[in-house]
């Protein structure tokens, strides 16, 4: 089984303030590592209820034997929907560690990364949906185009997009390594220390798995789920979902607008109903250098407050 290093595991955890008797939720379980540390800090009465989309991680879930900890296999965007079939409707932090997990990307078989020659894949959960490799079949150029620039942030999305069309007429695109060589080919620019194949695998993992709408809708439930004075923490790895992060804590913060001229009292004002806890935080060069992953990682709190 390839290991996984929990990123900010200290932090991350330590920020939700974890009480004894709190209701918890790890919203990506990967390997456990978060959730080991929040059932080491809850006492006998509290409950931590764990998600993740991928089987593989519910299968190494198994072997964590907990009276207070539930393991389901579902999205964190259905989050309020799976908390409510286990007769949870509120709860006292929620964290969140968005992105692929380290044994996704050293499972060759998983196809998620061009290190490996293996199917291209990059599913989370390979049970169900369609692989890359059968999305890239059938998706037209403007299509791939897209994707491409919207999730990957890709400079020449065009040139790729052509490529990979083009490839189909010689066969198609089945593995890892064969989209990794069209890529190479098609770009014709290379950015320092950085394989030109990594924005593309990152932009067609990101659409295929849907993670920019489910972090955007597990946010949102976040609101309605959090006790006054619980914590959520988010752990996110890419720009897009850092942004997406930080504007909802921001706007959460500010609290409903209201148009300028509209005759209000000041507790008739909208409030706000998360405050932000301290300044986004990175891992340091300690940790860097143990887990290289963490290099990019990014942690933002947010407090709930008492306002509905």
């Amino acid at each position: 089984m390839p290991q996984h290093q929990a990123v900010l595991l200290v932090q991350a955890v330590d920020a939700l303030k974890v009480r004894a008797d709190g209701i918890y939720v790890d919203g990506t379980f990967g390997r456990g590592g978060h959730s080991r540390r929040i059932l080491q800090l809850m006492g006998g009465q509290g409950r931590l209820i764990a998600l993740d989309r991928d089987p593989d991680a519910i299968r190494a879930g198994a072997t964590l034997k907990d009276p207070r900890f539930t393991l389901l296999h579902a999205r964190f965007g259905e989050l309020a929907g799976a908390l409510a079939a286990v007769g949870i409707t509120r709860v006292d932090g929620i964290l969140l560690d968005l992105g692929v997990s380290s044994p996704q990307l050293d499972d060759a078989a998983r196809g998620f990364s061009f290190r490996f020659d293996a199917p291209l894949d990059l599913r989370m959960d390979n049970s169900r949906g369609m692989t890359a490799a059968q999305w890239l079949a059938q998706a037209d150029a403007s299509e791939i185009r897209e994707v491409l620039k919207h999730y990957g942030e890709e400079r020449f999305a065009k040139q790729i997009a052509a490529a990979i069309v083009a490839a189909r007429s010689q066969g198609g695109i089945g593995s890892t390594r064969q989209l990794a060589a069209l890529v190479a080919h098609a770009v014709p620019a290379r950015e320092p220390r950085q394989d030109p194949a990594t924005r593309t695998f990152q932009a067609l993992r990101i659409y295929l798995n849907q993670e920019l709408e489910e972090l955007s809708l597990v946010l949102t439930q976040s609101l309605a789920l959090l006790n006054p004075g619980g914590r959520l923490a988010v752990i996110s790895f890419h720009s897009l979902e850092d942004r997406i992060v930080k504007r909802f804590m921001r706007e959460a913060a500010a609290g409903a607008r209201v148009p300028r001229r509209l005759p209000l009292r000041a507790h008739e004002m909208p409030q706000p109903q998360l405050q932000p806890i301290g300044r986004a935080l990175r891992a340091d060069d300690a940790e860097v250098a143990r887990n290289p992953r963490a290099r990019s990682a990014i942690l933002r709190v947010a407090q709930r407050t008492a306002h509905a």
